[in-house]
């Protein structure tokens, strides 16, 4: 039986049971990374990953690089889901061939991935100010969870703060997610020549193809995801910034070039384990789905 994953999408579901799952595997295997990495966007110095992982564990524990996690988790099945099952839709919309037994052109790959990137912002952008804000809690009596943060945030700000930032979260995301899938169909093609119309690569070919894609599409989308983090940290109470624009601008004045770039090595070292991660549950279960 030959398989293609890339454009299976079935009415029963199979791409969101094997989107959820290999996003949750992706969440969990990269949530520490993550955190450090925020930590280290929203620092007005210069400190290491490596400084601030031992300051976190030496003050606060190792749970302390968790915290939030719960937010991502809550919604990661149904946005990681929606993103392949678009995905898979779309690459095939967008492909130039229309043989059913073609994969997807890569033309049809990117631009399948760009649409979903835009469409899952809206979903995204909520969850990543709220997993940011329980990130970058101080230390005390007064930390709240997730849930707390959220109707906190929307009893102070209303419903432009919670989308506070989803503007930032669409510029970065949709040319990333072009590149992120493109990337990985390339990368695995490159490793497994013929693969892409068979499906017989191995889970090493999955683990690299999807970690370079993570890594290609974070060096991309990176001084976004930096201005991105310094918007959505700010409260009513604390508001340094008007805007993109103005991020940038007073970022860059007060810290040098530099500051879009900082906390990359976190980032780009999260980006290869978590979306190895992702690819490999994704591709996996859907072939135990459709060979059942």
């Amino acid at each position: 039986m030959e398989f293609w994953p890339e454009f299976l999408a079935s009415s029963t579901g199979k791409e969101f049971v094997a989107g959820g799952l290999g996003g949750t595997a992706g969440i969990i295997s990269g949530y520490p990374l993550d955190t450090l990495r925020v930590m280290q966007q929203n620092s007005f110095n210069t400190a290491s990953a490596f400084s601030i992982l031992r300051n976190v564990l030496a003050n606060e524990g190792p749970t302390a690089l968790y915290r939030g996690m719960a937010a991502p988790l809550a919604s990661v099945t149904f946005q990681n889901a929606m993103v392949f099952q678009i995905y898979a839709i779309l690459s095939r919309a967008f492909s130039s061939s229309d043989l059913v037994n073609d994969p997807p052109s890569y033309k049809g790959v990117a631009l399948g991935g760009f649409c979903s990137g835009a469409i899952q912002s809206m979903l995204l952008s909520p969850v990543e100010l709220v997993k940011i804000r329980v990130q970058l809690q101080n230390t005390g009596k007064s930390k709240k969870g997730p849930m707390g943060v959220a109707k906190n945030i929307w009893k102070m700000e209303g419903l432009g703060g919670i989308y506070r930032g989803v503007g930032i979260t669409m510029l970065r995301d949709a040319p990333a997610h072009g590149l992120y899938f493109w990337t990985y169909e390339y990368a695995r093609e490159k490793l497994h020549p013929g693969c892409r119309r068979s499906g017989e690569e191995s889970l090493n070919t999955m683990l690299v193809s999807g970690g370079l894609a993570g890594v290609v599409s974070w060096v991309l989308s990176y001084p976004l995801d930096v201005i991105k983090t310094r918007l959505q940290a700010q409260t009513p109470s604390t508001q340094k910034y008007r805007g993109i624009l103005d991020c940038l601008r007073k970022s860059v004045r007060e810290e040098g070039y530099e500051v879009l770039w900082r906390g990359l090595g976190t980032a780009v070292t999260r980006a290869f384990v978590v979306n190895g991660a992702i690819f490999s549950a994704y591709e996996i279960t859907l072939r135990c789905l459709f060979d059942k």
